[in-house]
């Protein structure tokens, strides 16, 4: 006869072990993928304020123009950054719609489930991935 104690221990055993074999659904995937492009099309737009809408003339003092710029290509980079992840988030989105999502573009083999949940806009195999550098 098993005790109270282990029977808790074995369905919490179970329990923890269903979690750990559960994947995400397509539709939180999408639902991640969404919110995560709501994120960065915000970001994008403060940005993109940030860079056309100047409220103030260039300050005359050539050290502070130095800072300005330093800024301005650091804004620059996080607004191509953030509208290159859009473009590979609207690339997974179009893959989960036509069912090519876990499929590898350079490969055609199945990306890793975990790779998928950790990077959900990837559309590479860990092994393509480690060979194109990315």
């Amino acid at each position: 006869m098993i005790s109270d104690q282990k029977r808790i221990f074995l369905l919490y055993k179970e329990a923890i072990q269903r979690e750990l074999n559960r994947t995400m659904s397509t539709d939180e995937i999408r639902e991640t993928l969404l919110n995560k492009r709501a994120e960065l099309l915000s970001r994008v737009e403060r940005t993109s304020k940030h860079l056309y809408k100047r409220d103030k003339p260039v300050s005359p003092i050539f050290s502070e123009q130095s800072v300005e710029m330093e800024s301005r290509e650091l804004i620059y980079r996080l607004d191509g950054e953030g509208k290159g992840e859009i473009r590979r988030i609207d690339k997974a989105l179009q893959r989960l719609d036509s069912g090519t999502y876990e499929i590898c573009e350079s490969c055609g083999e199945e990306i890793a489930k975990n790779r998928l949940e950790a990077l959900p806009d990837t559309d590479k195999c860990i092994d393509c991935a480690n060979l194109e550098g990315g």
